[in-house]
């Protein structure tokens, strides 16, 4: 049975009622984009940095292998769009929402991440290393084997979301819900475990984890 979900307070992305469609251009670095609708086009294996998006709707585009360093996103939706493999390290993303997309391997090493929401994506291979999050929501997505290593968190919500193997080496949980989660093992040191909050039946996973022998 689906579990309630507690909301978090996260901004939206504010945009338009209406937004003009955008012909697709090459991404140069330092490219501006504003107000518009990308849609049903390609930009895979390309290399650019400090590229801006604002207020921006992505719809069914692929960005697979694509190198982005240091973009910049602002109010921006992607949406069943594929970011299988690209990077995004070094990024600054605030109320920006990932929904439906593919997004395995995507690279977010170093990122800035504020107001974000990512909902029904697959995100197996996801890195979050060294990332800075505070009021994130990652809901209903298949996580698995990603990489939070010295990553902060501050309000980060992890909602439904299969993490099996996922890496927290480093990063204090303290505050963080697990309890929703599906995972049959993580990394994590213990002392980053304090006041992390989990169910009872995720228990046990620890207690194989830390070599514990449980006596009924």
């Amino acid at each position: 049975m689906s579990k309630k979900k507690k909301t978090m307070a996260i901004e939206a992305p504010i945009l338009p009622i209406e937004l003009p469609v955008l012909e697709r251009t090459e991404l140069q670095s330092h490219a501006f984009f504003e107000m518009g609708i990308i849609q049903d086009c390609v930009w895979d294996g390309q290399q650019a940095r400090k590229v801006i998006f604002d207020k921006i709707i992505f719809k069914n585009v692929t960005f697979t292998e694509t190198a982005l360093n240091e973009v910049e996103l602002t109010d921006v939706i992607f949406d069943k769009c594929d970011l299988s493999n690209a990077d995004f390290s070094d990024a600054i993303i605030h109320r920006t929402v990932f929904k439906n997309c593919k997004m395995i391997g995507i690279n977010l090493t170093g990122a800035t991440l504020r107001n974000m929401v990512w909902k029904d994506n697959l995100a197996d291979y996801a890195n979050f290393r060294m990332s800075d999050m505070k009021q994130v929501s990652l809901q209903d997505s298949s996580m698995d084997k990603s990489d939070f290593s010295f990553a902060k968190l501050q309000k980060l919500e992890l909602f439904q979301c299969q993490i099996d193997q996922a890496q927290f080496s480093n990063t204090k949980l303290a505050g963080l819900d697990l309890s929703t989660c599906e995972f049959n093992g993580i990394a994590v040191a213990p002392e980053d475990l304090k006041d992390c909050i989990i169910s009872r039946e995720q228990a046990y996973v620890f207690v194989a984890l830390f070599g514990l022998i449980l006596k009924e």
